[in-house]
């Protein structure tokens, strides 16, 4: 075994890292054998003294050990990091028709925890949010960088988006801005499924765009042709669009951020679309003040209604309402498309809800496609919290 600090975890830890999950809480060390400083490297064994992996070790967060690998034989020099970058980089290679917009790096599903790198044209959009990946990221910048021009892909900048509160918890500071040499721009247009969209990547929620609905918004089209539909928390109106593309009569798209509408307007005005009403309401508000039947597909894509498991059942209840009051407001052979970008949210939870939002209704309702995250947000079966995005299309029966 190599010569780290050895960190012995509890029984109960050490059988639960049977199933591969790649962190270890602050509350399941036992032992440690050697010193060490935080952000370095260091071999997780059982209560056994069995080797387990070997990860960064942070004392300021309660996610004490981020495991990188469980093989005795790595070296984590910079040809570790770049197989590991052209791994996660092959494989968006191989799921999308090209890599134009995208997510690069999706945290632990590439193992790369605490990291997200989302690619719009030649602009990197990157989140660093533990301190493993802020002591490494130099190095994991200039693999990408590398590897993407190898493939025939610009890099014109990156910019960091290191505002997020989970850098609080790993004991560091905040900031934004380019890293390095900045581009004259600070804004882009993509194009998805055929769509534009402007992305302020400095300004705009998260890292300028959610990349994961991709193929969920393409899959709304066919069922929004002919019909009046309603976008419900629409943000940049992706949606919407997707929907005036498909075909719809018309389209009403809701959001409570005026801002955002701006944004979403500019979006329609792009794509020569001219059916689509924007209203700066509360989701719930709106819900209220429609008449039943006049629009006979709704589509609802709330924030996060908890971050937590300890206000899970109060996010429950959030989409409870929404979904009951979507539901009441159509009619027999109408249709519903519904999400929750929660991982504490389960499928198992989220489908519960539905029955009893269907019961409050009084209607049944019938599940014609369910989805999750698009593939470049991969789903590790051992990492649950890589499963986040659940996504149901349904019919009023």
């Amino acid at each position: 075994m190599r010569n780290y600090c050895k960190v012995k975890i509890s029984k109960k830890a050490s059988i639960r890292e049977e199933s591969l999950h790649p962190w270890i809480f602050d509350n399941e060390i036992d032992e440690v054998i050697g010193s060490y400083s935080n952000g370095d490297l260091v071999d997780v064994i059982s209560y056994k003294d069995k080797y387990i992996g070997t990860g960064y070790i942070n004392d300021n967060s309660k996610i004490r050990i981020r495991i990188i690998s469980r093989n005795t034989n790595d070296k984590f020099d910079i040809d570790f990091f770049e197989r590991r970058v052209r791994y996660a980089i092959d494989y968006r290679k191989t799921i999308l028709d090209d890599l134009s917009c995208c997510r690069l790096i999706f945290g632990e599903a590439d193992y790369f925890s605490g990291l997200t790198i989302d690619k719009y044209n030649n602009i990197l959009v990157s989140e660093v949010n533990s301190l493993a990946m802020e002591k490494n990221k130099d190095m994991i910048y200039k693999l990408i960088i590398k590897v993407l021009n190898e493939y025939g892909y610009t890099v014109d900048g990156i910019y960091e988006r290191c505002d997020s509160l989970l850098r609080d918890k790993e004991g560091l500071d905040k900031y934004c801005g380019f890293y390095g040499e900045a581009p004259n721009y600070n804004s882009t247009v993509i194009v998805e499924n055929g769509i534009k969209y402007y992305i302020d990547f400095e300004n705009g929620q998260k890292t300028g765009f959610f990349l994961d609905q991709r193929f969920n918004r393409l899959a709304i089209r066919n069922i929004a042709k002919d019909r009046n539909v309603l976008d419900v928390c629409t943000c940049t109106g992706s949606f919407g669009l997707n929907a005036s593309v498909g075909g719809a009569k018309r389209v009403t798209s809701v959001d409570i951020s005026e801002s955002s509408l701006e944004v979403a307007k500019r979006n329609a005005k792009e794509n020569n679309l001219n059916n689509i009403e924007y209203v700066c309401s509360d989701a719930f508000d709106y819900l209220d003040s429609i008449k039943k039947g006049e629009y006979d597909f709704i589509i609802l894509d709330p924030p996060a209604f908890t971050k937590s498991r300890d206000s899970v059942n109060n996010a429950k209840k959030g989409y409870l309402e929404l979904n009951y009051k979507a539901m009441k407001k159509l009619k027999r052979g109408d249709y519903l498309a519904t999400c929750s970008c929660s991982h504490f949210m389960s499928e198992s939870m989220f489908l519960d809800m539905l029955k009893e939002a269907s019961k409050m209704a009084g209607v049944d309702i019938r599940i014609i496609e369910s989805r999750k995250q698009s593939p470049d947000h991969p789903i590790l079966l051992n990492v649950p919290e890589t499963y986040y995005l659940k996504f149901f299309v349904l019919q009023i029966v």
